[in-house]
């Protein structure tokens, strides 16, 4: 009965070894598809990198542009302050229309 069952497994293993064989263009196709999938994904992936890279350097630059426009808006706010001042209306008056203050003494070049 022993050399019976080591027949018997010897049988189940060359089936098994069988089945592979035949299967074999099967696995080999299958594993062909797997690699050109994988290549793609490489390919792909270099590619997405590459405009991430982009995207980051316009995120930067455009990150850039709004401190500057914030800038600029922080110094018309200022500037819409001063215009509605004193000191604004004092300026203006002296050098487009030649006012000056009546405690104030001006000096003329001759002409």
């Amino acid at each position: 009965m022993g050399q019976k069952k080591v027949k018997h497994a010897h049988r189940q293993q060359r089936k098994h070894t069988s089945v592979f064989w035949q299967h074999r263009r099967s696995v080999a196709i299958i594993c062909t598809v797997l690699g050109m999938l994988a290549a793609v994904l490489a390919v792909n992936s270099v590619s997405l990198y590459g405009r991430n890279q982009v995207y980051k350097q316009q995120e930067a630059e455009l990150r850039a542009q709004i401190e500057e426009q914030n800038a600029r808006a922080q110094e018309v706010k200022e500037y819409a302050e001063y215009v509605q001042s004193e000191d604004y209306i004092k300026d203006v008056a002296e050098e487009k229309l030649g006012l000056a203050d009546p405690n104030e003494i001006l000096f003329r070049p001759e002409e």
